[in-house]
């Protein structure tokens, strides 16, 4: 719905420098297209560049009214805050928004095209409020279609959540892209769909269906896709952390070729909810060999994905610090360390183009 050249003004009211506003930062990072002005009253006139670190020249401005002099057609909320409500602060801006002609995109759980304030505002033709956090129509049950497809397909899976998934994936396909790969994405989560304009807002799809909503979202990425090509679906939660579920759709979902493990430098306990019993990530080589053992399971081609480089964030240490980090992880698990943010995803992208040696296990003779 969002297409890719449509240009947006992203409703980021106090999260610009946190991250409650991580859905409208990663598109500033990552969204091809156009984004002409940013809203946060608490930094208008402020330079997004010495605020947010993202070498993007995008005017930060007060209210929607300020916005409109910039030519923006979508208004996207661009913050995920707890609980997934709409911000009371941002609401008259929404309303600005709709009354000026301008389409409205969020990935709230609150669905705005049915609030009242919302819906008695008229649209115009074309207009449009698009809630993308719902569950798709015609969802069936997994049945490992993706198995058949020629493309490679990679799964980010992480230590934790929030850790830097779609991010990995994102930098790898800029950095395929460069190389003349044919390299696609699978958003999974708000702004992976926001930035790449399709995908399957994970979290919203009843659990007996989540891997059939994934694999319907990557066989309609890969349609067209030949042997070289590369489809990077965006992973979600962690196997390690006690409230998240996940990881196994994803699994079964993408029938992946391969895997990318994702962790964020130093950090030794999985986040969970103030006042939980704390939960330990496991040793990097545990964790990796339960990734790779369960994406060997309901599989109908006995293919056995191996994690084949490991993406790490490194945004909490100075450059020294990181690249001790980067090393000591590669003595532990033999495999090449990479933060792809900091450093870009070249050899992350080595690796992956690294022929995967024994990894079809073919079944033994009756």
């Amino acid at each position: 719905m969002l297409s890719s050249d449509a240009p947006l003004v992203l409703l980021q009211h106090g999260g610009l420098d946190n991250l409650s506003g991580k859905t409208g930062l990663a598109m500033l990072r990552y969204r091809q297209g156009p984004i002409v002005a940013v809203i946060d009253p608490a930094h208008a006139g402020s330079d997004l560049r010495a605020i947010t670190g993202i070498d993007r020249p995008v005017p930060v401005v007060a209210d929607l009214e300020s916005a409109l002099a910039f030519g923006p057609a979508v208004a996207v909320v661009g913050l995920a805050p707890s609980g997934g409500r709409l911000p009371l602060e941002m609401r008259a801006d929404v309303v600005a928004a709709l009354r000026a002609g301008l389409s409205l995109a969020s990935g709230l759980h609150s669905r705005l095209a049915a609030d009242p304030e919302f819906a008695a505002i008229p649209l115009a033709p074309g207009q449009w409020i698009w809630d993308l956090r719902h569950e798709p129509a015609e969802l069936e049950v997994a049945a490992a279609r993706c198995a058949a497809l020629p493309c490679r397909r990679l799964l980010a899976v992480g230590s934790d959540m929030a850790v830097g998934k779609m991010s990995a994936c994102l930098e790898l396909q800029r950095a395929a892209q460069r190389s003349g790969i044919d390299a696609r994405f699978v958003g999974t989560g708000q702004a992976g769909i926001l930035i790449s304009g399709q995908g399957v807002a994970l979290d919203a799809v009843r659990v007996d269906y989540a891997a059939g909503a994934v694999e319907s979202a990557v066989m309609a990425v890969a349609e067209g896709a030949g042997p070289q090509a590369w489809v990077l679906v965006e992973g979600q939660g962690s196997l390690a952390h006690p409230g998240s579920t996940a990881t196994l759709p994803l699994l079964r979902g993408s029938q992946p070729t391969d895997l990318l493990l994702v962790h964020r430098a130093g950090q030794s306990h999985v986040r969970t909810r103030p006042g939980a019993a704390p939960v330990a990530i496991p040793p990097l080589p545990e964790l990796i060999t339960a990734c790779e053992a369960l994406a060997a399971l309901g599989r109908p081609d006995g293919w056995r994905p191996r994690v084949r480089a490991i993406a790490l964030n490194t945004a909490l240490l100075d450059a020294v610090q990181a690249e001790r980090e980067a090393q000591q992880i590669t003595a532990l698990t033999g495999l090449p360390v990479v933060d792809p943010v900091r450093h870009g995803a070249e050899q992350l992208l080595a690796a992956l183009l690294e022929p995967p040696a024994a990894l079809l296990k073919k079944p033994a003779a009756a």
